[in-house]
């Protein structure tokens, strides 16, 4: 096993009424992992034991053995500070006529990151963030978005390249977009922070009314690529950049799911589809959903935080 993929097994403890029958070993390996559970009870159907969406590989009366790749079985991967997390859940489907109850375990295996792996191939100006079944990026990239910022700081007028993305696997196409963004000066945002608005009004980009802040043309549906002209908030400061990002159904776009920028001589465009840039009307006034159903519902899309930075603006000087 390479050295720095020093694996580090997170084995939860059963639960107390399950220890006096069964036992699980875990052994998390470099790119797979061996399970093993053994039941003491006699009315146990190994058979019927799932590693996420995996079969036993084989089985006993007694035993159900799981030898599995972790890019299989459902497993799901987070990135959380120098670790790689792969999370998964035992599960054992009782039949009707059974006496042993439906049952779910957790299963967990961390492995110290590689000094040399980040997300999606970005760098460490990249954050983070697991949610469910989704893992969302958010980050500062180089000129032509083709890598990640060599640098943080950026002097006052240019441009700041952000890119956010969520990683979707098996999940359906999903639409990325970014309801809210605001700058800050601190990782948290609190009641009374001073904030400068970035973007608005569910999707609105506002800063591009009065810079040359823009969004750049998608190359993936995932994806959405940012432009931010550096301002004059905070000066000199460490600045963070605080996000609403959103994971949306590609079909269900509204005056409230919409990535709209201001173009000058022209008025407000949609970017995804510039025909349908009457969905920018409200960016000026307030955007409402004509929709019934919402985020909260969980059908159409998921929403989380992030919080890129920090990051300064230096001041030009001659």
């Amino acid at each position: 096993m390479m050295a720095y993929f020093l694996q580090v097994a997170v084995l939860l403890s059963l639960a107390a009424a399950m220890a006096v029958y069964a036992e699980m070993k875990l052994d998390c390996r470099q790119g797979f992992v061996t399970l093993v559970w053994t039941e003491s009870r006699s009315q146990a159907d190994t058979s019927l034991f799932r590693l996420g969406n995996c079969f036993p590989t084989s089985l006993s009366t007694s035993e159900a053995y799981f030898n599995v790749d972790l890019n299989d079985c459902d497993f799901r991967r987070l990135v959380t500070g120098d670790q790689l997390m792969y999370t998964n859940d035992l599960t054992y489907i009782s039949s009707p006529d059974s006496h042993i109850v439906a049952f779910t375990h957790p299963v967990v295996c961390a492995y110290e990151r590689p000094d040399n792996w980040y997300p999606m191939a970005y760098n460490p100006v990249f954050q983070t963030y697991g949610l469910e079944y989704l893992v969302f990026n958010i980050g500062l990239m180089n000129g032509d978005f083709s890598g990640p910022a060599e640098s943080t700081s950026f002097p006052l007028g240019t441009l700041i390249p952000i890119m956010a993305s969520v990683a979707q696997k098996t999940h359906q196409p999903l639409l990325l977009l970014l309801e809210e963004c605001v700058a800050a000066t601190t990782p948290e945002l609190q009641p009374d922070s001073i904030i400068y608005p970035i973007i608005s009004n569910k999707g609105c980009f506002v800063d591009s009314m009065t810079s040359r802040s823009q969004f750049e043309p998608r190359q993936k549906s995932s994806e959405i690529q940012v432009s931010l002209q550096a301002f004059t908030f905070a000066l000199g400061e460490e600045v963070f950049i605080h996000c609403e990002l959103l994971a949306w159904d590609p079909n269900g776009v509204d005056h409230t799911k919409k990535a709209c920028h201001y173009v000058k001589g022209q008025g407000w465009e949609l970017l995804d589809n510039p025909d349908y840039s009457a969905l920018c009307d409200c960016c000026e006034s307030s955007c409402k959903s004509r929709r019934t159903r919402s985020v909260a519902s969980g059908k159409r899309g998921v929403v989380q935080k992030g919080v890129l930075g920090p990051l300064t603006i230096t001041d030009v000087t001659f």
